[in-house]
């Protein structure tokens, strides 16, 4: 290692370097308040870490680590029944439910780590995986043996720097995409984007529209947030515990303090039906690109009145008013994300078991570890 390069560990954001933000200029995920919002509302099963790159004592990188006990999980989803499932189930249970995560697993894309620009990428990163390996070292002395350490999600542009001796070790993973949709220069307003739709995508969007006759979208603030907690949390935990796959839930706190301490770079939209909430969707700005983050709805309205889709479309709709450049939908729900425009990127990962027969066969238990999904793309537009 080169000896100009260290690192420090840190457990709660009031022990970060005064200047930590300086680093995160490319990201709101890794600032100081972002992480705060971990530290008081991060999911139960979780424990976060950030750690501080230095070289000759100058703070030249910032990351994020995640601590995810499995064990502690009511479920892993409830949506699929079936014995691939049960399998995946058992080898968490068993050899995979202590995971180290270098990166956001509440997240898609780099969210991992940013690093000066005036400093040797590289050796940043190798120190970053010695921060990795005390990590294991600081949970194993709390006995919380780690089983499975993974650096997540980058892109294929970003890829290139792990290639070094240090992740030789490491099986090459890919996920499901990440959902982004592009949005085009020349649009100003939501009616440029239905006119760049072919007819049958114009038809989509038409009969949509025509579905949420009578919900009322409203901005909630965050006294508002704290009226509809409970309510919130029921839409959220119904759709969570649908989902194919979980490995957290969000406490019921979470989006109230995203509010307190986001502002306005978190947004929060509920659906009203009759004056009762039956929907939301949050969106996180992040500089130029806006970032979806969770929703939740009624299971019952969502299917009468096509919500999921209503709500994409409003996204968008914002987005082009506001002048963003794209929007990150995420994974999950490709087909219908796809079917509004979004494109799919591929993201990669590493990952490395701490058992070493186990970890030569990371390729054939990787199958059960990341649920496949079948999906057709589609393109809306002209």
């Amino acid at each position: 290692m080169n000896t100009s390069f260290s690192f420090k560990i840190y457990a709660t954001t009031d022990q970060l370097p005064a200047n930590w933000d300086t680093l995160t200029v490319g990201t709101v995920f890794l600032t100081k308040a972002y992480l705060e919002v971990l530290e008081k509302s991060a999911p139960k099963n979780m424990i976060c870490n950030f750690i501080g790159i230095f070289e000759n004592e100058e703070l030249v990188g910032v990351a994020l680590s995640q601590f995810l006990d499995l064990n502690k999980l009511e479920s892993f989803g409830e949506r699929d029944k079936c014995v691939k499932s049960a399998v995946r189930n058992f080898a968490f249970k068993n050899f995979c439910s202590h995971v180290l995560v270098i990166g956001n697993n509440m997240l898609t894309g780099q969210n991992a780590f940013s690093f000066s620009d005036k400093t040797d990428k590289v050796e940043a990163l190798r120190t970053l995986k010695l921060a990795s390996e005390e990590l294991k070292s600081i949970f194993k002395s709390k006995r919380k043996k780690i089983h499975i350490t993974t650096f997540k999600d980058f892109s294929a542009d970003e890829v290139g720097i792990f290639d070094i001796p240090e992740f030789k070790n490491n099986y090459k993973f890919f996920t499901q995409p990440n959902m982004v949709f592009t949005i085009n220069e020349n649009w100003r307003t939501e009616q440029d984007y239905i006119d760049a739709l072919t007819k049958k995508y114009r038809d989509q969007y038409k009969r949509a529209r025509k579905k949420a006759e009578g919900i009322v979208k409203r901005k909630m603030h965050l006294d508002d947030i704290i009226a509809h907690e409970n309510a919130i949390y029921e839409l959220y935990h119904h759709v969570a515990k649908n989902a194919p796959f979980n490995t957290f839930f969000l406490p019921k706190n979470h989006f109230r303090v995203f509010k307190e301490l986001l502002k306005d770079k978190f947004l929060f939209y509920g659906y009203f039906q009759d004056g009762q909430l039956i929907g939301f969707n949050t969106l996180i700005k992040n500089g130029n690109v806006m970032d979806t983050y969770f929703l939740g709805y009624d299971e019952g309205i969502q299917r009468e009145k096509m919500l999921y889709l209503n709500m994409l479309y409003d996204m968008i709709a914002f987005s082009i008013n506001k002048g963003f450049k794209e929007i990150v939908f995420a994974r999950t729900a490709l087909e219908i994300k796809s079917s509004v425009g979004a494109k799919p990127v591929q993201m990669f990962g590493f990952v490395e078991h701490s058992n070493p027969a186990i970890n030569t066969k990371m390729d054939k238990l990787f199958c059960y570890l990341e649920p496949k999904t079948d999906w057709q793309e589609r393109n809306p537009f002209k």
